[in-house]
C-alpha cells in the first residue's frame, strides 16, 4: 500500500516544463510599459538565482545541496495506494496519492519555500514579505526562513486569518509577523490579489526585503516538480508503467504543477485540474494578460483570469481563492493538454469526509477538490470496467482547518 524511496534517491534536479510547452509560453509584461520584462525589472523583488530560473529554457535545473539538506527532513514523501477508498467505491481503478502532508508545515509548500529562502539568503537578503490565503504558504515560508535566519512578514487574507487562527500561531511560533490583509480596510474579507499588493508594497519599501510568492510563477512550479519526479519512481516500484490520469487541485497552480508537469511530455497521461466553482478561473475565466495583484503593481501575466479586482466568496479553501492561474497551467489548459473541472465546496467536503473515513487522513479543504475529482474518475472507471491508474497529490492535511469541518458537520457550510 505504501511505496517509499530511500533518502539517497531524492531527485537532485528539478524538471522545467517550459521547453515542453506547445505553443511556447508568452513573456510577462512590465506593468508600466507593457513591454516584456527583463531581469533588471525583477531584481528589486527577487534574487538573481530565482530570476534565472524564471526565464530558464533548460530542461533540468540542479537543486543546490543546501536545499537538499533541508528537504531530506521529510523527503522523499510516501506514495500510497488508496485501497480502502477503492474498496468503498467498488472501482477497478487503482488510486495512488503522493502524501505531501508529512512536511514540517503539513503541505507541499515547503518544497519551494526552502529554495526561495536559500537563494535570497545567498544574495544577502535579510527579510522576506509574502501573502498567504489559507495559511499553508505563509506557514511554509515561516519554517523556511527559520532555516536560513531570515525575518518573515506574512500578509494573510483576512477571512482566513479569522477562520484559521492556529495557522497564525504556527507562523508566529516560527518567528514570523502575521498581519491580516488588506491592511487599510479592516472590514474587507480580503483576497490573495489584495494580500499580494500588501506584500509587494512592503518589499518595495525596504532595502533589506525581497518578495516571495508561493504559486503562479515559473520558478515556483519548477521547485514543486520534485513531487512528480518522485512519484514516477514510486509508481514503478508499485508495478505501474505510468498513470492514466494525474489530478491536482488548482488555485495558483503550484501543487498541480508539481505532480503533473513531469508527465507533460507523455501524451498518454491525462492531466486534470480541480478548482472551486466559486472561483472558476480555468473553467469560466478568460485567457488574457492580467496583473497578479489587485493594485496592479506586479508584471502582467498571460493567464486565465477572473479579473485582478475579483474578490472570491469566503470559502474555506483559502488557498484556491485566487483570480488567476500560473501561466504554465493556463498554457496547458488553453492548448488542450490539461482538463479543468470546478466543484462547489459542499461536494468537495463530501469527498474529503469519504477519504478521511476510508484512508484515515483528514484533507485540507484544498485537497478535497482533488479528491472529489479522483472519486468521480474512479466511479467513471467503475461504469466502464476500466482499470485506469489514477495519481493525485494529497497536497496537505486539514488538522488546522477543523473549523471548516465543524461548519460542514453542523450544517453551516454553504455553496457560494
Amino acid at each position: 500500500m505504501r511505496f517509499d524511496l530511500d533518502p539517497a534517491q531524492i531527485p537532485t534536479t528539478w524538471f522545467n516544463a517550459v521547453p515542453a510547452l506547445d505553443p511556447p509560453l508568452q513573456p510577462p509584461l512590465h506593468p508600466a510599459t507593457r513591454e516584456p520584462v527583463g531581469p533588471d525589472d525583477l531584481a528589486p523583488l527577487f534574487p538573481m538565482g530565482l530570476i534565472a530560473q524564471e526565464v530558464s529554457t533548460d530542461q533540468w535545473v540542479d537543486i543546490p545541496g543546501e536545499v537538499l539538506d533541508i528537504l531530506r527532513l521529510w523527503r522523499p514523501t510516501p506514495l500510497v495506494r488508496a485501497e480502502r477508498l477503492e474498496a468503498e467505491l467498488g472501482t477497478p481503478a487503482r488510486i495512488y496519492f503522493k502524501d505531501e502532508s508529512v512536511s514540517p508545515a503539513g503541505s507541499h509548500k515547503p518544497n519551494t519555500a526552502v529554495a526561495q529562502a536559500f537563494y535570497n539568503q545567498a544574495e544577502g537578503v535579510k527579510r522576506l514579505a509574502t501573502e498567504t490565503g489559507a495559511g499553508q504558504w505563509g506557514t511554509a515560508l515561516a519554517f523556511a526562513c527559520t532555516q536560513f535566519q531570515l525575518e518573515c512578514a506574512v500578509y494573510m487574507v483576512r477571512v482566513s486569518y479569522e477562520q484559521k487562527p492556529y495557522r497564525k500561531v504556527l507562523m508566529e511560533t516560527w518567528g514570523s509577523d502575521v498581519v491580516p490583509s488588506p491592511v487599510d480596510d479592516p472590514d474587507h474579507p480580503g483576497s490573495l490579489g489584495l494580500a499580494i499588493s500588501d506584500a509587494v508594497r512592503d518589499a518595495a519599501s525596504r532595502d533589506d526585503t525581497h518578495y516571495s510568492l508561493g504559486s503562479v510563477l515559473n520558478h515556483v512550479l519548477l521547485h514543486q516538480t520534485i513531487i512528480g519526479l518522485e512519484a514516477k519512481e514510486q509508481l514503478a516500484l508499485a508495478g505501474e508503467s505510468r498513470p492514466d490520469v494525474v489530478v491536482g487541485c488548482c488555485g495558483g497552480g503550484s501543487n498541480l504543477g508539481g505532480i503533473a508537469l513531469p508527465f507533460v511530455p507523455d501524451e498518454r497521461v491525462r492531466l486534470v485540474a480541480a478548482e472551486p466553482s466559486s472561483c472558476p478561473t480555468l473553467t469560466e475565466g478568460t485567457f488574457e494578460y492580467d496583473f497578479g495583484d489587485t493594485a496592479g503593481m506586479t508584471p502582467l501575466l498571460p493567464m486565465y483570469t477572473l479579473g485582478h479586482e475579483f474578490v472570491p466568496p469566503s470559502i474555506h479553501a483559502g488557498g484556491l481563492r485566487y483570480h488567476g492561474d500560473a501561466p504554465i497551467i493556463s498554457n496547458l489548459v488553453r492548448s488542450g493538454r490539461m482538463e479543468a473541472i470546478a466543484y462547489p465546496q459542499s461536494k468537495t467536503f463530501e469527498a474529503a469526509m469519504q477519504f478521511a473515513n476510508t484512508e484515515g487522513k483528514l484533507p485540507a479543504p484544498e485537497a478535497g477538490h482533488a479528491i472529489r475529482a479522483v472519486i468521480d474518475e474512479a466511479l467513471a472507471a467503475k461504469e466502464t470496467g476500466d482499470e485506469r491508474v489514477i495519481l493525485f497529490n494529497y497536497c496537505g492535511h486539514g488538522l488546522l482547518d477543523l473549523s471548516a469541518y465543524d461548519d460542514y458537520l453542523n450544517g453551516r457550510l454553504v455553496d457560494a
